[in-house]
């Protein structure tokens, strides 16, 4: 059973850092690009970072030298490591394949407070 487990969110304050994680099950990611999406209330879902099966990575603007993906092939982990927080960055956030999305986890609810 294909399973997306995320985990580390919680209620930080601006300025904090946080490091989500992602445990994949029942599939094999080496060769899978992924990435972390989230969504706030009211707004639809959105890619915040990416990283492609060879480690190359890819940030949304709104993140971008704030935010730092990463991955651990063997234990098939995603990470997210976020610094600086703001309080938009407050939302629940999922991670997934870029293409062909497996079911969606869970996901982990971040809170950011001023």
């Amino acid at each position: 059973q294909v399973q997306l487990v995320e985990s580390g969110g919680g209620l930080v304050q601006a300025g904090g850092s946080l490091r989500l994680s992602c445990a994949a099950s029942g599939i094999i990611i080496r060769f899978t690009d992924m990435g972390w999406y989230r969504q706030a209330p009211g707004k639809q879902r959105e890619l915040v970072a990416s990283i492609t099966s060879g480690g190359s990575t890819n940030y949304a603007d709104s993140v971008k030298g704030r935010f730092t993906i990463s991955r651990d092939n063997a234990k098939r982990m995603v990470y997210l490591q976020m610094n600086s927080l703001k309080v938009e960055d407050t939302a629940v956030y999922y991670c997934n394949r870029l293409q062909y999305f497996l079911p969606w986890g869970p996901g982990t609810q971040v809170t950011v407070s001023s």
